[in-house]
C-alpha cells in the first residue's frame, strides 16, 4: 500500500511524519489513520506536529498499514514476541506474530536475543506484519560481540540501530536516559534495575567508568531516524520491578533527562514516544502519568503495566491488566500487554492470546472512561445481542470469538442451543433476562398503579 507513497520522499534528509506535519503537509499515512480513527486530518497533523501523537511508519515498512499513538486518538496495545536461545525460533515468532495480529494488537516488539539468525528473525517478521514493530537494537549490539563488555563500543550500537532502521524497524527502545549519575539511586531498591536493556548499559558504564554512548550519541541516532522516519521509544531504564520501588528518585530523575532527549529529538522533527513503568500501586498511576506529561511535554507515554500488586505470578496479565486500565483512562497512550508469563519464563502463543485480550479489555476501558467517540458502540450492540439471546451475534462482536464460543459450547453445544434463550448457568427457568417488560405489560402495569394510588388517597 505504501510503495508509491514513499517513493517520493525517498534521498530527501528529513522523510519524518513530523518533519512534514510541521510545514503544514498532510501525507497519505495521516489521511489513512484519520480515517482509521474517524478524526479529522487536520488535528491528526497538528497533534503529530505537536508531538502529541507518532505515526510510526518506517519508509521500508511497506506493507504498514499506518496508526497512530497519541492521547487524541483510542488507547493502543503492543505485544511483545521473540525468540530466544532457551526456546521458541523463527516459525514460532510469525506464527505468534499471526496470533497478535488476530487478536487486535496495535504495535508488536520483535524482542528476539537468539533462537536462531536475529537478522533472518527480525525481516520474517517486518515482512509479515501490517503492524508497526519496533525492537531494542541493544539486544543485537551486544550479541555481536559475544556479550564482551570490552568490545562493545558506541559504533557497535550505532550500526545496529542502522541496521534496523535499513530493514524497516518503525520504532526503537533507545536506552539513553539512564545516566552514570543515576546508578548510586538505585541502592535502596528491593529489585535494583530490571529493566534487560537498561542493565546491558549500567554494565558497561560500570565497566568502562564512562557515561552512556547512547546519551552521548543521541544526535548521532536522530540522524539515522531522520533517514527513514524512525519513531524513539526511550526506554526507561530506572523503571520500578516491584511495587516498593515504585516513584523513587532513581526512576524520576531518569524521567527528567527522558523529557530532555523528547525535546532534542523534536527539534530535528523527529518523533518520540516514552516508556514507563512498570510495577506502581494504584493510589500512583495518576501521578506517574501526569508527571511524564510534564516532564516530557505531553510526548505518548508507553507503560508496561503497571502491575499494581507482586503477590500474582501466573497471573501478571491481570495484576497489569488493572494498572493498564488505570494509566489509559489518566491519558497513558499505548499499553504494553503482559502476559501469564511474566517473570516466569517465555510466552507461548497461548500465553500471547491470553495477554493480549487482556491488554485489549483494559484499552477498552480506558477510551469509554475517556469518553472516545463511539466507545461504547460495540458495548451496546452486544448488550442488545446478549438480551436477544442472539448468541451468534455475541461470539462475533466478542474481542474473543472463538474463547466466548467455547465456553458456551462446553455445556450446551447442540447447534439448538445457539437459539436458546438461556446458557447454562440459570437453565430454561430462571433466566431473568426471559421477563420481558413490553409496552403493553408496562401499560397495564401503569394502569393497576394508578387505580391503587387512587384507592389509597381516598
Amino acid at each position: 500500500m505504501r510503495i508509491d507513497w514513499v517513493a517520493k520522499r525517498r534521498g530527501q534528509n528529513n522523510v519524518s511524519q513530523m518533519h512534514y506535519a510541521r510545514q503544514g503537509l498532510i501525507t497519505e499515512e495521516m489521511h489513512y489513520v484519520a480515517k482509521r480513527e474517524n478524526l479529522p486530518t487536520d488535528l491528526i497533523r497538528d497533534e503529530v506536529a505537536r508531538g502529541r501523537m507518532i505515526i510510526p511508519a518506517n519508509i521500508n515498512h511497506t506493507n504498514l498499514e499506518p496508526m497512530c499513538i497519541g492521547i487524541a486518538s483510542k488507547c493502543k496495545v503492543n505485544a511483545n514476541i521473540g525468540a530466544s536461545p532457551n526456546s521458541s525460533d523463527i516459525t514460532e515468532e510469525v506464527a505468534k506474530l499471526d496470533l497478535a495480529v488476530k487478536y487486535g494488537a496495535d504495535t508488536l516488539m520483535d524482542l528476539s536475543t537468539g533462537g536462531g539468525n536475529l537478522d533472518e528473525i527480525r525481516t520474517a517478521i517486518i515482512n509479515a506484519s501490517p503492524i508497526p514493530i519496533g525492537t531494542v537494537p541493544i539486544y543485537q549490539a551486544l550479541e555481536s560481540v559475544h556479550g564482551d563488555m570490552d568490545k562493545l563500543c558506541a559504533d557497535d550500537f550505532l550500526q545496529i540501530i542502522e541496521k534496523h532502521a535499513q530493514q524497516g524497524v518503525d520504532y526503537m527502545t533507545i536506552h539513553a536516559g539512564i545516566l552514570i549519575e543515576h546508578l548510586p539511586l538505585v541502592k535502596n531498591r528491593l529489585t535494583g534495575i530490571v529493566s534487560r536493556g537498561g542493565g546491558i548499559i549500567a554494565r558497561w558504564m560500570l565497566h568502562h567508568h564512562k557515561q552512556n554512548p547512547l546519551y552521548t550519541h543521541f544526535d548521532d541516532i536522530i540522524e539515522i531516524f531522520k533517514k527513514y522516519d524512525v519513531s524513539f521509544s526511550l526506554g526507561d531504564s530506572l523503571r520500578p520491578g516491584c511495587t516498593h520501588d515504585a516513584s523513587d528518585e532513581a526512576q524520576l530523575a531518569e524521567l527528567k533527562t527522558l523529557g530532555q532527549l523528547t525535546r532534542r529529538a523534536w527539534e530535528h522533527d523527529v518523533q518520540v514516544m516514552v516508556e514507563g513503568p512498570g510495577h506502581v500501586p494504584m493510589d500512583q498511576i495518576e501521578f506517574n502519568v501526569k508527571k511524564q506529561m510534564e516532564e516530557c511535554s505531553e510526548a505518548p507515554f508507553y507503560v508496561l503495566g503497571p502491575l499494581v500488586t507482586d503477590i500474582a505470578p501466573g497471573y501478571d496479565h491481570i495484576t497489569s491488566a488493572i494498572g493498564a486500565a488505570m494509566a489509559g483512562w489518566y491519558g497513558t497512550a499505548m499499553l504494553c500487554y503482559v502476559t501469564p508469563k511474566e517473570h516466569l519464563g517465555l510466552p507461548d502463543a497461548e500465553d500471547v492470546r491470553n495477554g493480549l485480550i487482556a491488554y485489549k479489555i483494559a484499552a477498552h476501558a480506558a477510551d469509554i472512561a475517556r469518553h472516545r467517540q463511539g466507545a461504547r458502540d460495540r458495548d451496546d450492540e452486544l448488550s442488545q445481542a446478549r438480551y436477544n439471546f442472539d448468541w451468534e451475534r455475541q461470539f462475533e462482536l466478542s474481542l474473543d470469538p472463538d474463547r466466548a464460543r467455547e465456553y458456551h459450547d462446553e455445556t450446551l453445544p447442540a447447534d439448538i442451543y445457539k437459539t436458546a434463550e438461556f446458557c447454562s448457568m440459570c437453565g430454561p427457568k430462571f433466566c431473568p433476562m426471559q421477563t420481558k417488560v413490553d409496552a403493553d405489560a408496562l401499560s397495564e402495569l401503569e394502569k393497576f398503579l394508578a387505580r391503587e394510588e387512587t384507592v389509597t388517597s381516598s
